[in-house]
């Protein structure tokens, strides 16, 4: 009675033993999923952030993190001068540049 319970469990073992690779299907669906919608769309803002830091000039006129808009006066390695009003010059980092604007945006503003 013993034993042909335990044939019938080690058949089982046997059989579930052999890789399945049917079962690692939906797992690689989801790593595509995921690095479609998350990672490559975060990699590319990372890249175009990086080539406006690069390409940043005296007179361009930017927008920070915190919404304040100005016009660059210096920039050093990581950091920047920005004239918010006529006298008045703040340094913030580089890194805290969101956007450049158009020339004239400050005057329309």
């Amino acid at each position: 009675m013993f034993i042909t319970h335990a044939l019938a469990q080690g058949a089982g073992a046997a059989a579930s033993a052999q890789p399945n690779w049917m079962s690692f299907l939906p797992l690689l669906g989801m790593f595509a999923v995921l690095y479609f919608i998350m990672i490559r769309p975060q990699m590319k803002r990372q890249k175009e952030h990086r080539n406006l830091l690069a390409a940043m000039a005296k007179g361009d006129e930017v927008v920070t993190n915190g919404g304040i808009v100005g016009k660059v006066t210096k920039v050093n390695e990581a950091y920047i001068g920005i004239e918010i009003a006529d006298g008045v010059e703040i340094t913030v980092q580089k890194n805290a540049v969101t956007a450049t604007l158009p020339k004239g945006t400050i005057k329309a503003l």
